[in-house]
């Protein structure tokens, strides 16, 4: 036999490589205020990540909404494995009267952190680079169990195509098994019809049978529907675990059967940890550096052309002109296709009705709330103006009796 010359152990000091540095994870919570995402966050990590607001009163006082990006820094270890976390909670959607443009905070941090990175990458020294680009965002869905609101589609529509977006149920104790099985449904259907784009594991057919059907199993999950909880409950097998107490029964986090807090976990941490990063840095990130790269090109060139001019010109015989060409023409039969699906889809044609029908109802009071308004304030202009004719009145009377006795007085 030959001997091995040795370059099957790269994979090894690679490992030690990698062991040695660690990696940086940033998570992003994006969804209402009062879902639990700080509870949620807690649970997934066993630790007290991210402290509550006045821990001892906090169920005896509103909620505190986060009003600002709120950035939490830790670092875990496990085997001798550190991870540099970053949790990015974002401002409450749909908490204000006028909901227009409420994502811009957390589209404007998302394009924030790849253009930092971006500046970073062109400086001498990049030793020290501070790199927060998001590789997850938790969207978290109020478990109405009827469909998605306008807000979240708009909101869900514009963090797919800058970060991994992860679609999430919270609360999933308050909907019933098939409550929540038609919950999901309609949420998938919705997502489909409007091209949302999420994060999808990706199957890989060399891998073993038993990775490719735990990805299909991590697919068919979402969106993922979750119940989180920091207390240790005991359940019917007399085991202490994490959950929540209720008269009818035990919500356990980590059974299957309740909830898909598991499979969300192995999603994150376990199993596809590597690749939401990767997905960053290969899709994301590289979208956001040609787009930004392409308008400075398109501004003007070395030579004093534009880039578009440019790219206009080049050979489509060739390689890369042949290829760009077919990207093009494949985007624009893309687009054309779902447009034609979108106008002829009743679903969606439905969802839109409805979409009027609230948008009509909600201008319609708003109106009359605006109406209502104008009348109290006229009302009250016209008590005032009596209550003044009436002070006037007092002082001419007063004025008129001080003349009359100073004339009986012979005052002058």
């Amino acid at each position: 036999m030959v001997e091995p010359i040795g370059i099957t152990n790269l994979p090894n000091q690679r490992y030690k490589i990698v062991s040695k540095e660690g990696a940086t994870f940033t998570i992003m919570l994006a969804g209402e205020s009062g879902l639990g995402k700080t509870t949620f966050i807690n649970t997934l990590f066993q630790t007290s990540l991210k402290q509550h607001q006045e821990v001892l009163n906090r169920f005896n006082k509103p909620i505190k909404k986060t009003v600002e990006i709120d950035i939490v820094r830790a670092e875990l270890e496990e085997k001798n494995f550190k991870i540099r976390l970053n949790v990015i909670d974002t401002p409450g959607l749909g908490d204000n009267v006028n909901n227009k443009n409420s994502w811009q905070p957390i589209t404007d941090f998302i394009d924030d952190q790849h253009n930092s990175y971006m500046r970073q990458e062109t400086q001498p020294i990049r030793k020290d680079s501070k790199d927060l680009r998001v590789h997850a965002c938790l969207y978290f869905i109020r478990p109405t169990g009827h469909t998605l609101k306008p807000l979240d589609i708009e909101v869900m529509k514009r963090i797919g195509t800058r970060a991994n977006l992860i679609p999430v149920i919270a609360k999933a104790d308050t909907l019933s098994p098939h409550e929540m099985l038609e919950f999901k449904n309609r949420i998938r259907e919705i997502i489909e019809v409007q091209d949302i784009r999420i994060y999808s594991p990706p199957i890989n057919l060399d891998d073993v049978p038993a990775s490719s059907e735990h990805a299909k199993q991590l697919i068919e999950s979402m969106p993922f529907a979750v119940v989180g909880s920091e207390d240790d409950v005991e359940n019917e097998k007399g085991e202490f675990v994490k959950g929540r107490k209720y008269p009818w029964g035990t919500v356990e986090v980590e059974n299957d059967h309740h909830c898909d807090f598991r499979k969300l976990r192995s999603l994150l941490l376990r199993t596809n940890m590597l690749d939401l990063i990767l997905s960053t840095q290969e899709l994301h990130y590289e979208s956001f550096r040609s787009l930004k790269m392409g308008d400075l090109t398109s501004t003007t060139n070395a030579d004093g052309t534009t880039g578009d001019k440019a790219f206009n010109d080049e050979d489509p015989s060739s390689s890369a002109g042949a290829g760009a060409v077919a990207a093009a023409a494949a985007a624009a039969a893309n687009k054309k296709a779902n447009e034609s699906k979108r106008s002829t889809n009743p679903k969606f044609l439905e969802e839109e009705r409805k979409m009027k029908r609230y948008f009509a109802e909600q201008l319609k009071q708003e109106e009359q709330r605006f109406k209502q308004w104008k009348q109290n304030i006229f009302t009250e202009k016209n008590r005032l103006n009596d209550d003044l004719n009436n002070l006037r009145s007092e002082i001419k009377k007063l004025e008129d009796q001080i003349i009359t006795l100073k004339d009986k007085k012979g005052y002058k």
